[in-house]
This record gives C-alpha cells, sequence and structure tokens, in this order.
C-alpha cells in the first residue's frame, strides 16, 4: 500500500481499522470538493481495490450503466453484457465478487452522487446490492465517495429507506490544518514562513489541490495572482464549479453565503431571510444543515443568548475571498491581488479572514492557554444596545468559571495598543459585565500574529495566544 500522504493521520488509521476487521463494512466518504477524498482512498488502498468505478458528470442512466461495465471488465478481466438497469449491474457485480479468491474485498465507488440520475432507481440497486447480499458476508468492504454532500447526507447518511443505519462508518474530510499546510509544503519544498503560510490559509483555507497549485520560486502573492487573476487563470472560474459540485439548486446555496459574506459577525435565520430573499421553510434549514457539515458557514449561540438567538456566519475562506475580491476585479487586472496589498478592503479583509483563521484552530488556542481538558463553549457577543455597539469576536466560556475575552488582531508586527483602543477595550469589557451579568473570572486574552508590544497599555492583556501557536498539534 502507498503511504506517500501528508496528514490526515487519524483519517489513515480510522480507515486501516476498518479494512482490517473481521465484518463487512459500509463507509460513506464525503466532504467539499477538493479537498482531499479520493487521494486518500486511492493512495491508501488503490493497489487493493477489487473494483473501482469514478462515476461520469451529467450523463444518462445508459451512459452510467456503459461506465460502470467498463469498470467491471477492466477489474475481472472478462466481458460483461452491458446490463439495462442498475438492479443487474450490481447482480454482476456481485457475481464477480463471489469468484473471487478468499480475502476481503474492496469496491470503491467514487463520484457516487452522478451515478443517481433521474428515475434510474440506483439508490434502491445500492440498497439491494448490500442489503441482501453484501451485509450477510464478512469480506465486503464497501467504499462510496462523493463530492455532493447534499446528496451523500440525504440518500446515504439520513437515508430513511432501505439504507437507514446500514452504513458502517461515516468520514467526513475536512481541510488542513496549519500545521497539516505546512507539512504538504515542506513535502513540495516551498520555502514558506508561517505567516506566509497563514496568508494563504487566509485565501483558500486548507484545501490540498489549491495548495498543490502554489508553484515553488513565487511569492503568494504573485502565486494567488496567477491562480485567480491572470487571464485564463486556474481557478478562475472556481466558485460557481465549487457550488454545483457540491449542492443542487446551488443558486440557492450562494445566496445565502453572499448574504453572510456582507456581514462579518454572522446574520440571524431572520436576517439572512431578509437579506437573501430566501424563503423561510424546511428548504433554507435543509441548506443551512448541509452548509455547515460542509464547513462553509457555523452556527452558534451568542454569549447568554438562548438557541432562537443563533447566527450564522461565514467560515469557509475561499468564499470570502471569491466576494472580497475575485468579484471585484472588474477592470481584469492580472496583478489585482499584488495591487490590493495594504488597501483598505485588504485590511479590512485580513482582519476578518484571521478571526476566520483562529475559529478554525480553537483547540489550538485552549492548548496555548493551557485548558485543553476544560469544557468549554465557543461563541462570540455583541451588545443589545445598539448606540453602544460593542462586540468581542470571540468568547470561551469555560466550566472552570471563567471566560476567555479573545480579541483576534491581524497585523504584520507586534500588535500596540494605543490610548485609544484601550478605552475601546474597557468600555467594551464594561458592556460585557453589565449586560451578561456573569460572575465569572474574566481574562482578556490576545490572539495576534507576532504577540502585543509592551507598553503603557499592554498590562490590560492577561493572556496572548500568537500565530505560531496556531500551527501545534492539538
Amino acid at each position: 500500500m502507498k503511504t506517500e500522504i501528508v496528514g490526515r493521520i487519524r483519517e489513515q488509521k480510522a480507515l486501516m481499522e476498518y479494512m482490517d476487521s473481521k465484518e463487512s463494512e459500509f463507509i460513506a466518504i464525503y466532504g467539499r470538493r477538493r479537498v482531499g477524498k479520493t487521494f486518500l482512498v486511492r493512495e491508501m488502498l488503490g493497489d487493493s481495490f477489487a473494483f473501482y468505478v469514478t462515476g461520469v458528470d451529467n450523463v444518462s442512466m445508459q451512459e452510467q450503466l456503459l461506465n460502470f461495465n467498463l469498470a467491471l471488465r477492466k477489474s475481472s478481466g472478462k466481458e460483461w453484457t452491458i446490463a439495462p438497469n442498475w438492479l443487474l449491474a450490481f447482480d454482476q457485480l456481485a457475481s464477480y465478487l463471489d469468484n473471487l479468491p478468499r480475502g476481503n474485498k474492496i469496491v470503491f465507488m467514487d463520484e457516487l452522487p452522478w451515478m443517481d440520475t433521474h428515475k434510474s432507481g440506483f439508490v434502491s440497486a445500492l440498497e439491494h446490492f448490500w442489503n441482501a447480499w453484501a451485509s450477510a458476508r464478512r469480506d465486503i468492504k464497501l467504499i462510496v465517495c462523493g463530492s455532493a454532500t447534499s446528496w451523500m447526507i440525504d440518500k446515504l447518511i439520513n437515508n430513511r429507506g432501505g439504507l437507514h443505519n446500514r452504513l458502517t462508518h461515516r468520514m467526513l474530510i475536512t481541510p488542513f490544518t496549519l500545521q497539516e499546510c505546512e507539512w504538504y509544503f515542506r513535502s513540495k519544498s516551498i520555502s514558506y514562513s508561517r505567516h506566509e503560510i497563514a496568508e494563504c490559509y487566509m485565501v483558500m483555507g486548507g484545501i490540498p489541490f489549491y495548495l498543490n497549485q502554489m508553484k515553488k520560486g513565487l511569492s503568494v502573492a504573485q502565486n494567488i495572482d496567477r491562480l485567480f487573476f491572470e487571464e485564463g487563470a486556474l481557478l478562475g472560474n472556481e466558485f460557481d464549479n465549487l457550488y454545483r459540485a457540491l449542492f443542487k439548486y446551488s443558486e440557492k446555496y450562494i445566496k445565502v453565503v453572499e448574504a453572510l459574506a456582507m456581514k462579518g459577525k454572522g446574520l440571524s435565520r431572520m436576517e439572512l431571510i431578509k437579506q437573501s430573499g430566501l424563503a423561510n421553510n424546511g428548504g433554507l434549514t435543509t441548506m443551512l444543515k448541509e452548509l455547515e457539515t460542509c464547513g462553509f458557514i457555523r452556527r452558534y449561540e451568542p454569549f447568554g443568548k438562548l438557541k432562537k438567538d443563533a447566527l450564522y456566519q461565514l467560515v469557509d475562506f475561499y468564499t470570502l475571498f471569491y466576494f472580497k475580491f475575485i468579484l471585484k476585479n472588474r477592470y481584469k487586472d492580472n496583478h489585482f491581488w499584488t495591487a490590493s496589498q495594504e488597501s483598505p478592503v485588504h485590511r479590512a479583509w485580513s482582519g476578518y479572514a484571521f478571526e476566520m483563521l483562529c475559529l478554525c484552530h480553537i483547540r489550538q488556542i485552549k492548548k496555548a492557554l493551557g485548558i485543553s481538558g476544560v469544557q468549554s463553549l465557543v461563541s462570540s457577543w455583541r451588545s443589545d444596545n445598539a448606540e453602544e455597539g460593542a462586540q468581542i469576536d470571540l468568547v470561551i466560556d469555560r466550566k472552570d468559571q471563567t471566560v476567555n475575552l479573545c480579541e483576534m488582531k491581524y497585523s504584520i508586527a507586534e500588535f500596540a495598543i494605543d490610548k485609544k483602543y484601550e478605552t475601546v477595550l474597557r468600555n467594551k469589557l464594561a458592556a460585557f459585565l453589565a449586560e451578561t451579568k456573569t460572575r465569572k473570572s474574566i481574562q482578556l486574552t490576545f490572539v495576534t500574529t507576532y504577540g502585543v508590544k509592551p507598553n503603557a497599555y499592554s498590562s490590560r492583556v492577561q493572556s496572548e495566544v500568537l500565530l505560531e501557536d496556531l500551527f501545534v498539534e492539538a
């Protein structure tokens, strides 16, 4: 088996445990486009497949069956007639597997949602294959994979028919952490500093496919111009392709993230409906759950609020980058990103993107604060007093009767607290105490790139987390 995989340590361990089990396994692997689902399976198990097929995008049922037949011929080395329907196609697969020598038989079906064309009966046939044949054995390892997350969740994970509770395992593949990104760049002999890696992460997140396009010898800014802004850029049309691949009726999902991109701290459900123009129904609930599952948005209750007061916040780096920069490149400037450095819009974006970076590395922040083992809730807070306008980026509400009020600040040097900002901090803390009436101990924490610069006002900060701390394993 191949082992040329960066990161994914937990996922690799889990997958090998499933392969070594003494029972048949039905494993669903899902996650956003370009996150490395297929790569993980093929690198670990590619020499062991008894059968491997990849669905074809946007073709008819007959073409899908032909593709399945070709894969069966390649795997078996024998001729098979093209099945007229999926029940017979899976019956052929069962016949082939049944005649293989003793031992585990690994079946990998990639881009499974594409096979389920309109009125094809694909899901029912898959149910029959597993329930009536594969599950009764102990040697079948069925791995199914797909980027169309809404399909994977609805048709497999939350199936209410014959596949209800039939999956033995599900595996969500998430973007790399900062540490895994650093490992990845090292494996490619690309020598970026941690600040540069963080900047790259703030643009495209920890998506392996995007990271793989970074060209050695070019700066982060040069690579971003090359990938997103140059004429014919490789990722110039990535936004539409991304959402279309993940979600059916993708235009509605785009309306949700577009509305959230306009409000950094998030929107309530009713605010989101007003901003997006979408209907307040079960369809919206489903979309929000699927976007959250994929890691595009997060749902959280502000500190001291009830579940009904929950806010939805955009936390996908590429989506934010698209709305803040790619859409605004009206003059088709090939060096738009380089020219945007240190502009007001770049400074505003970097502040928000750094906050998102911190939210994606909460475990690392807790480890740096020495509270990894302390139960805690993560949220934010904003004043009910509109005139006050006070808000706190990150609140870590701990079970040990302590609350960390975290300010997250992105800068290219030590962050300096001046007299004006110290007044803002003091008023913000006073408003928080007055409105929440919390009796817990309060710690003011700063999460910054290079720390807080010592001066007459820095003593207000009680604990610090640096960018370096976000690169550790947690």
